[in-house]
């Protein structure tokens, strides 16, 4: 048994490293604050360096060839997918991801031909997931037309894409393209903070 050596902030007592390592920002909602959490920030282990590299690679290479409204459809899209929390209270998993997004393209697709028809997933979760995205493009294309819409269909079908290569590589893990999705708008959005609190008036998008 490891000795608990590392007073954490979040639970308000002493618990050992590998505790902290491991279940910091998964099983425990660290603070800002944590001497714990900033000194891993500042020097992460090579592994997670590795994982990270890894990580905005598979995300490049999910936006390439992208024009500039593609690829902010792709960090929208990829943005709610992190946020979204489902009123079932039931975690979407990867293939979810893969069937909302190619039911919706779908739709799209049909609607450019003129005709009014809704493409539906197949699972219950991946249908709500889709109901939950549909306005928030709607409201991003408010204006745009039909060119916007192609767009859409573009990146829809490129994270559907992404959601399957990745699959298949990491079979044992059905949230595996969710997973990576966390990993990068945390440190995307932890990059962004610092940021702010450099030049708190000059507002920055940042792409993977």
């Amino acid at each position: 048994m490891r000795r608990a050596r590392r007073g954490c902030p979040a639970l308000g007592k002493q618990i050992c490293a590998v505790c902290c390592g491991t279940k910091r920002l998964v099983e425990i909602q660290c603070p800002s604050d944590c001497p714990w959490l900033a000194s891993a920030r500042e020097h992460p282990p090579a592994v997670a360096v590795r994982q990270q590299q890894r990580d905005f690679g598979v995300m490049l290479e999910g936006m390439r060839d992208f024009s500039r409204r593609q690829s902010q459809l792709f960090v929208l899209v990829t943005t709610f997918l992190v946020r979204y929390e489902s009123p079932e209270l039931q975690r979407p998993v990867d293939d979810d991801v893969a069937d909302a997004f190619g039911a919706l393209a779908s739709t799209y697709e049909t609607a450019s031909r003129g005709l009014i028809y809704e493409h539906r997933p197949a699972s219950l979760t991946a249908a709500q997931l889709m109901n939950a995205l549909k306005p928030v493009l709607a409201e991003a294309g408010k204006g745009a037309g039909t060119p916007f819409e192609r767009d859409v269909v573009t990146v829809l079908r490129r994270v559907a894409e992404s959601v399957a290569k990745l699959r298949a590589i990491e079979t044992g893990n059905p949230r595996a393209f969710l997973d990576l999705l966390g990993r990068v708008i945390q440190a995307k959005d932890d990059h962004a903070g610092q940021e702010a609190v450099a030049s708190p008036d000059e507002p920055r998008l940042i792409v993977p």
